[in-house]
C-alpha cells in the first residue's frame, strides 16, 4: 500500500520487503541521505563566463564519509577515461572547450561494469537524426543527443535558459519515430500546461494529465506533474508498459523537503526498461545522482554538464533617491567599487527615506 512504500522509499529504510521487487535496489545499500541533503544545500554556481570547467561535477565529503563514499561507488563510476581508454589515443575523452563551448561529461556505471571509450568520447550517431535543428548544437546539447541517440540516460546539469528543452525535445523525437511512449514530467501544474502547449506545437501528438486537466489520454507523449505518475506507478499502469522514455524537468525539485520524496519514490518505482532523461540547474552533486540512476536501474548514466550563461547576469543597486541603477557586479562576477559607491552616496547624503531625494 501507498505507507509502506513510502517507508521504503525513504533513503534509511532500504530494508523494506517491498525491495524484494527489484534486485537492483540492493545495491543502492551505498548510498545514504547525504545524496539528497546534498541537493539541499546546494550552493549557487561560480560564473566563468569562458573559463574552462576545472571543478569536479561531485562536491565530495571530506574525511570518513569520503572513504564510505569510495566504497559505496567503487566500479560504478568513471571520472574522464576508464584505463583501456587511457591508453587510447584514438579515443580521447569530450573536450571541455571554454566559454559557450564548455562542456564536461562523465558516465556512472552500474556496479561491476566499467564504461568503454566509445561511451567516454560519445561519438556522433552515423544514423540520421531523430530531430533537425535550424541551429548548431551547442557541445552540452550535442553531447546529451549523442547519449539518446545511444538509449542511454543522461543528466543534463546547466543555467537557466542554456537550451536544456532541446534535450528533452530530442528524446520525444525519438520516441515518436521508434513508435514508442514518452512521458514528460515538471513539478508544478502551470509549467505542465505551457510544456503541453509547446510541445503540441511541435509534435502534435500529446496529451496532458494535471490534477485540473486531462487531454488526449492516448497520445505518444504525456505531459504530467510528479505527483500524477507516481500515482500511476502505485496503480500498475497499462501506460507504463509501453513507456521508453521518461523526461524529468527541473530534477533539483528533489531538494524540497515536503515534495522531494515525490521524484525519489517515482524512480525507484520505474521499470529497469526505462531510459531517463533529467533536466536540472546546475547541482554540486550530479555525478552522485547519477551513480544512484546506475545502481538502481543497472544502466549507465551520463551526466553532462556546463557553467556557461548565454544570459550573462548583470547585478544593479538602486539607492534611495537616486536617478537610475549603478552596476556592482558585472557579467564577470567582478566587483564594480564606483558603481556601489553612487549607489551608497545617496544612502550616505540622506536619502535612505521612503520619500528620499531632495527633500531628505
Amino acid at each position: 500500500d501507498v505507507e509502506r512504500a513510502r517507508g521504503f522509499l525513504s533513503p534509511s529504510q532500504r530494508s523494506s520487503p517491498l525491495s524484494r521487487r527489484a534486485p537492483a535496489v540492493r545495491t543502492m545499500d551505498g548510498f545514504d541521505d547525504s545524496l539528497f541533503s546534498a541537493f539541499e544545500s546546494a550552493p549557487s554556481a561560480k560564473v566563468s563566463s569562458g573559463l574552462a570547467l576545472d571543478e569536479p561535477l561531485l562536491k565530495r565529503p571530506a574525511g570518513a564519509a569520503a572513504e564510505a563514499e569510495d566504497a559505496a561507488a567503487k566500479g560504478k563510476r568513471l571520472r574522464g577515461a576508464p584505463a583501456d581508454a587511457e591508453k587510447d589515443d584514438a579515443a580521447p575523452a569530450l573536450d571541455p572547450g571554454t566559454g559557450r563551448k564548455a562542456c564536461k561529461h562523465e558516465v556512472a556505471m552500474p556496479p561491476g561494469l566499467t564504461a568503454s571509450s566509445e561511451m567516454v568520447r560519445l561519438p556522433k550517431s552515423t544514423q540520421p537524426p531523430a530531430r533537425e535543428y535550424s541551429f548548431e548544437l551547442d557541445p552540452f546539447q550535442q553531447a546529451a543527443v549523442n547519449c539518446i541517440d545511444r538509449e542511454e540516460s543522461v543528466l543534463v546539469s546547466a543555467h537557466t535558459s542554456a537550451g536544456k528543452t532541446v534535450c528533452a525535445e530530442y528524446a520525444i523525437a525519438v520516441s515518436l519515430r521508434d513508435k514508442q511512449r514518452v512521458i514528460y514530467t515538471s513539478p508544478i501544474k502551470a509549467l505542465s500546461n505551457q510544456k503541453y502547449r509547446e510541445l503540441s506545437e511541435t509534435f502534435g501528438d500529446v496529451g496532458l494529465m494535471t490534477g485540473d486537466y486531462t487531454i488526449n489520454v492516448d497520445a505518444s507523449c504525456l505531459v504530467m506533474t510528479t505527483e500524477i505518475l507516481r500515482s500511476m506507478l502505485y496503480r500498475g499502469s497499462e501506460v507504463m508498459r509501453e513507456v521508453k522514455w521518461v523526461i524529468f524537468d527541473e530534477v533539483h525539485y528533489m531538494r524540497d523537503k515536503e515534495r522531494g520524496v515525490v521524484w525519489e519514490e517515482v524512480m525507484i518505482l520505474l521499470p529497469h526498461s526505462v531510459r531517463y532523461v533529467f533536466l536540472s540547474a546546475t547541482i554540486p552533486n550530479a555525478l552522485q545522482f547519477a551513480q544512484w540512476i546506475a545502481a538502481l536501474h543497472s544502466q549507465p548514466c551520463h551526466v553532462v554538464y556546463t557553467d556557461y550563461r548565454p544570459t550573462p547576469l548583470h547585478h544593479y543597486m538602486f539607492g534611495a533617491g537616486a536617478n537610475g541603477f549603478h552596476l556592482v557586479v558585472d557579467e564577470n562576477s567582478e566587483f564594480k567599487p564606483s558603481g556601489f559607491e553612487k549607489a551608497t552616496a545617496k544612502l550616505s547624503g540622506g536619502g535612505g527615506g521612503r520619500g528620499g531625494g531632495k527633500g531628505g
